[in-house]
């Protein structure tokens, strides 16, 4: 479900479910936000570097789950969920890297909000599909994205549940840098190893006083979207877009 690598104080946490384009299920969102926490305790980590095994960067939340939370009163939560890895991406204290080497779908896009660099594969496309499904934005996009690519950007990202190809993301602002598929890694890599290369105390006082000020801020935007997304989650647009999703498999 997870692979993760260290060296030269790199740690590379890979999301490893490829048959269902590494989308999160409860397991996945535990074992992630496992990850982080362990990565952020760890005095030999400097940076993490995340990435997705296969074709896909992260299909986003296992749309199963999703109706099984709307629909299935018996649905059992993981021990963190979804919350909990966001919790753990807006309190990691080290640089993070996205490498995204394929689709990126919901958390598959909205994480890169948090991340400190972000790289792209030339043929890998994002979307934030919450209009699609009918429900609200997450992981505090409605105010990261924004403050990361302007307003009108985020407003076409957010609203339109259209794909976005890396050079469009490129142009936004959303990544910092696009690489053929087969220089990625290599790319993100080298650049974290830079980074590691540095003080660790020197590197998380850099970031703190980054995200500092807009800690209050995240966490009013994600109260604001988690009370519209209860609200939408199991709405008649909710369901219907879920039950043609799962028709069409």
């Amino acid at each position: 479900m997870l692979d993760i690598t260290d060296e030269n104080r790199v740690r590379t946490i890979t999301l490893n479910r490829p048959e269902a384009l590494n989308a999160f299920n409860e397991a996945l969102y535990d074992a992630t936000t496992i990850a982080l926490r362990e990565a952020a305790a760890d005095p030999e980590v400097a940076v993490v570097l995340l990435t997705g095994a296969g074709r896909a960067f992260s299909a986003g939340t296992d749309l199963g789950d999703l109706q099984a939370m709307a629909t299935d009163p018996d649905f059992v939560a993981g021990e963190f969920g979804f919350n909990g890895l966001v919790d753990a991406l807006a309190a990691f204290p080290k640089p993070l890297i996205c490498a995204v080497n394929g689709l990126g779908l919901g958390i598959g896009t909205t994480v890169l909000g948090f991340a400190d660099l972000a790289f792209m594969s030339t043929d890998a496309r994002l979307k934030c599909p919450f209009t699609s499904l009918g429900v609200a934005p997450e992981a505090a996009s409605s105010f990261l994205l924004p403050q990361l690519i302007g307003r009108q950007n985020a407003a076409w990202l957010l609203m339109s549940s259209e794909w976005i190809g890396a050079e469009e993301a490129l142009r936004m602002g959303l990544v910092w840098k696009v690489c053929p598929p087969q220089e990625l890694l290599a790319q993100a890599r080298a650049h974290a190893e830079v980074l590691a290369s540095r003080s660790i105390a020197s590197l998380m006082a850099v970031k703190a006083t980054m995200t500092a000020p807009a800690e209050q801020a995240v966490a009013e935007a994600r109260a604001r979207e988690n009370g519209f997304f209860a609200t939408l989650l199991g709405s008649a647009d909710n369901a219907a877009a879920l039950t043609a999703f799962n028709q069409k498999d």
